[in-house]
């Protein structure tokens, strides 16, 4: 899905608009649930400079694994508590699951049109397809990912502590079963059957 071939020049403009809308996703919320740390980090932008991490970006260009800068979040300025971090946690891969609808809903709209060209095409579907794929991707319950922080705020505060410490070795273990092709196997079913869906709901109402 990454690397060197004749579609990089439509991958990058899509691994850069995935990574932003995710980032932007979380300070987004986090900002508007009354923390204004990614407002004063300058992360409140659809502006990717700011959120980019050149060796991540690379790396998830060519090792399907990467990351962005994190965004700032101070959680004790959030209201609703536990309630509040969960949802900031959420956000990232939210804002990449309805990226990746609007996407689909365009393409079937431009291409039903007959106004659709093969470079706006192949711009939208690698936007659609990184972003299904990091949504997916980033809710793996292991740290230091978005999955592990919504798991944590459900469990007991001794037991949530525990599970945080693993998040030493978290990027570790992950890579590692990237890897070996553990990640892979549990991902692509899950953004196989969100595709299905998300076309199934396109072709009900276009």
């Amino acid at each position: 899905m990454f690397g060197f071939s004749p579609d990089a020049i439509f991958q990058i403009p899509a691994l850069l608009i995935a990574l932003t809308v995710h980032e932007y996703g979380h300070a987004r919320v986090a900002v508007s649930l009354g923390d204004p740390t990614p407002r004063a980090a300058g992360r409140l932008t659809l502006n990717p400079i700011p959120h980019l991490d050149a060796i991540g970006l690379l790396m998830l260009w060519l090792a399907h694994f990467g990351w962005a800068k994190p965004v700032p979040v101070n959680p004790y300025n959030l209201r609703n508590g536990k309630r509040g971090m969960m949802l900031v946690s959420f956000a990232g891969p939210g804002f990449n699951f309805i990226t990746a609808f609007i996407c689909a809903v365009g393409y079937s709209f431009l291409s039903n049109m007959h106004i659709l060209t093969i470079e706006v095409a192949k711009v939208i579907q690698w936007t659609y397809i990184f972003n299904l794929a990091l949504a997916v991707f980033n809710l793996i319950p292991l740290p230091p990912l978005d999955g592990s922080k919504i798991v944590s705020e459900f469990l007991p505060v001794r037991q949530a502590n525990a599970y945080e410490k693993i998040a030493t070795y978290g990027p570790i273990i992950l890579i590692v079963l990237v890897y070996i092709g553990v990640v892979g196997a549990i991902i692509n079913p899950i953004i196989g059957w969100l595709d299905y869906l998300i076309k199934f709901v396109i072709s009900l109402i276009l």
